[in-house]
């Protein structure tokens, strides 16, 4: 898939791949929830309008209330890539939350995955 054509896909659309990641490894959706709002300042309530919306996820993350700045402590890779050293902005934040979302997978505590001290 080309990287112009995740942007444009709608967040709705990957949403329950996300849950389903983590519900198959015993984890909840509403952890996956957290860890969305944690990267994105989103409340749950605007979370919910986005996927109503079906927005995509370059307006989701440029819609983000607040980015959170401790996202760049997230280091490792994804589907064969570094995130760490991925350059495009939006392909990182994506890449992020793709990275979290198989920390959580793969049994990680949330203080963890949150990058709590």
């Amino acid at each position: 898939m080309g990287k112009h054509r995740i942007y444009t896909m709608s967040f709705a659309s990957v949403y329950p791949h996300y849950v389903t990641k983590a519900e198959k490894k015993g984890r909840t959706r509403s952890e996956v929830d957290e860890i969305i709002y944690w990267l994105t300042g989103y409340s749950q309530s605007a979370l919910k309008v986005e996927i109503e919306r079906e927005t995509d996820f370059e307006t989701l993350f440029a819609r983000a209330p607040m980015m959170n700045p401790a996202r760049e402590l997230i280091k490792g890779v994804v589907c064969g890539i570094r995130v760490e050293e991925v350059e495009e902005p939006l392909m990182r934040e994506i890449r992020y939350l793709d990275k979290l979302i198989d920390e959580l997978a793969k049994g990680k505590e949330m203080e963890k995955i949150l990058r709590r001290p």
